[in-house]
This record gives C-alpha cells, sequence and structure tokens, in this order.
C-alpha cells in the first residue's frame, strides 16, 4: 500500500492533467448543450482505458523499485537492461549507475591489489625483523658481549623500522614533504654517521670529498634515499673495500664502491618492487625494496637517480640532485 501510494504521488501532475481535461471537456458538452449521456459513454471508456494504463504503468514501476532494492542490498548485482528506462533521463540514470558501479570495481581491485602488497611486504619484513632478533639474542648468551655487534643489529632493526615507515608514507594519499634549500654536506655527513660502526667493523675506507652544494629538496626524505644507497654499498663491498662519495658536476652526487657489483642482466630491473636479482639470492635478507623505494621518492622529490655496475669492479650511483622548479606546486 505504501508502494501504491509513493506511487500515485509520483504520478500526480498526470492524474491532476486527467482531471483537468474530463473538466475542460465536461464544459464544452455545456456550452453547446450537447448531450450529456454521449459525455457520460465516453468518459467510462476513458476511464477503463485509464485504468488499464494505470495498472501496466503501475506494474513496470513495482518491477523497478523491487530491482533497485535488490541493487541496494546486493552490490554484486549486474546493472542488467530490466534498470533501463525508454525515456532519456532513464537511460541518462543508467548510464551514471554504470559509471559509478565501473568506478566501484576498480576502487575494490585497486585497494585489494594494495592490501595483498601489504601484506605481502609485512610477512617479508617481519622475517627481516626476526635476523637480527635472533642474533641479538645469541649475543647476550655470550659471555663475552659484544657491544659492537649489537649496535649493528639494532642499525639493522632502525633500518627495517625506517622502510616500512618509507613505504607506507609512500603510498598514503598524501606526503609530508617539507621543500628548503639544504647544505648537501649536511646531509651526507648526517647519513655517514649513522653507519659509522658498520665502515669501521668491516674496515671499509671512506672517501668524501665536500660538494659545497646547494640543493632543493625535502631533507628527510633525501637521507632516507642518501642512507638505503650507503647501506648498499657497504652490505655488496668486501672488507678492506672503498666507498667515495664525490660530485661529478653541478647537483649529480655520486656514490661509488669498489664492491661485487651488479650483473648486466640485473641492471635494468634493480629499480622493480621486490627484484633481489643475483646479490638478492645470495643475501638471504635482501628484500628488493630498497632501490624500489629510492626511485619513488627521488621521482617525488623531482630528481633523477641512475646506476653503472660491473660484476667484480663496484657501482657507481649517480643522483642527479636538479631541481625543475615547473614541476613543484
Amino acid at each position: 500500500m505504501k508502494l501504491f501510494s509513493h506511487y500515485l504521488k509520483d504520478r500526480l501532475f498526470f492524474i491532476m492533467i486527467y482531471m483537468v481535461s474530463v473538466l475542460v471537456c465536461l464544459c464544452v458538452f455545456k456550452l453547446y448543450d450537447l448531450e450529456l449521456e454521449a459525455f457520460a459513454y465516453a468518459f467510462m471508456i476513458l476511464c477503463v482505458l485509464l485504468v488499464v494504463c494505470f495498472l501496466f504503468d503501475y506494474y513496470k514501476y513495482y518491477k523497478k523499485h523491487q530491482t533497485r532494492v535488490t541493487l541496494r542490498s546486493n552490490s554484486n548485482v549486474s546493472l542488467s537492461c530490466d534498470l533501463q528506462d525508454s525515456s532519456l533521463i532513464g537511460e541518462d540514470y543508467h548510464k551514471i549507475l554504470v559509471a559509478m558501479k565501473e568506478y566501484h570495481d576498480q576502487y575494490v581491485e585497486s585497494s585489494e591489489s594494495k592490501m595483498h602488497d601489504l601484506e605481502d611486504y609485512f610477512t617479508m619484513w617481519v622475517h627481516q625483523a626476526k635476523l637480527p632478533i635472533a642474533a641479538m639474542k645469541l649475543l647476550l648468551e655470550d659471555e663475552k658481549l659484544s657491544r659492537s655487534e649489537i649496535k649493528l643489529q639494532l642499525l639493522r632493526m632502525d633500518q627495517y623500522t625506517d622502510m616500512v615507515l618509507a613505504y607506507l608514507r609512500l603510498n598514503s594519499t598524501h606526503t609530508d614533504f617539507l621543500f628548503k634549500e639544504l647544505e648537501l654536506d649536511d646531509l651526507i655527513r648526517q647519513s655517514i654517521r649513522r653507519f659509522s660502526t658498520e665502515f669501521i667493523r668491516k674496515h671499509i675506507q671512506l672517501s668524501f670529498k665536500e660538494t659545497k652544494d646547494v640543493i632543493l629538496s625535502d631533507e628527510k626524505w633525501l637521507v632516507f634515499v642518501l642512507e638505503q644507497i650507503l647501506s648498499n654499498s657497504l652490505k655488496y663491498t668486501n672488507e678492506n673495500g672503498l666507498i667515495s662519495i664525490y660530485m661529478k658536476s653541478k647537483h649529480i652526487l655520486v656514490i661509488e664502491d669498489n664492491g661485487i657489483g651488479i650483473s648486466a642482466s640485473d641492471l635494468n630491473r634493480v629499480f622493480e618492487k621486490g627484484y633481489t636479482g643475483m646479490n638478492g639470492r645470495s643475501d638471504k635478507t635482501a628484500s628488493g625494496l630498497g632501490l624500489y623505494l629510492c626511485k619513488n621518492i627521488l621521482d617525488m622529490l623531482n630528481h633523477k637517480i641512475t646506476i653503472e655496475s660491473s660484476v667484480g669492479k663496484g657501482t657507481r650511483v649517480l643522483l642527479d640532485l636538479t631541481h625543475f622548479e615547473g614541476r613543484i606546486e
């Protein structure tokens, strides 16, 4: 009954037109002094036709309502032709619904993909984090406790924490970039100090030539990139090796090592998410996310990164810290 009252309300305009038309016809019959019996006969025929039309129209109204109720309660219902209206307005509404359904499906698919990526990453991160924790447990059981080894494992845990935070922020809808002029040498020294224990432990020589360069960038994110690159250099450089940091030209910073290098087959894929290559297969702690994060962060900072490497000879990472002001909002 409630549905029928809504139907009458929706069709009230047409009902009023019909009633006005009947009154006009009645007035015309009166003015011309025509037989009212003929009017009554015509009126009865029109009423029968009107009832038939209204019943048919109400049936269509009811079916459309039921379809929409089903669609509202079940998001998996497809937008079939039952929802379509023969009128132009009805077709427009149907197109809007189809567009909204497509957007909804794309959004769900994208969200599920991101959730799957997060699950994969955190699963891998937990396995990574367990290694330094297990190492610290073994070190604590040793009577001759090595403070340097404990510091090394804590540094690795700190790195893993920074990586997961960077990964989450990078995939968020907004970032916390703060662009300002920075002394590049200060950022480099900040990154070197963090790995001072690792330099000493592996007896790796550091050659750092002051750049005296001022760049426009975000301090926190750029330091993260520098630390990731230094971490990779330390990881894949043998004891008594050499890591050099210098400027190739204006705003072009080079971080170079004489480590094990990267094979030519891996070099084109080092920035892919989760790709570890030959070196990663030998190093079980590799996640394949360090350079992926660096590349994405530098793209967002409007900087560039390229890598040159030869197996057994070492690796050169070139950071183009030139800033293109046209891309800053």
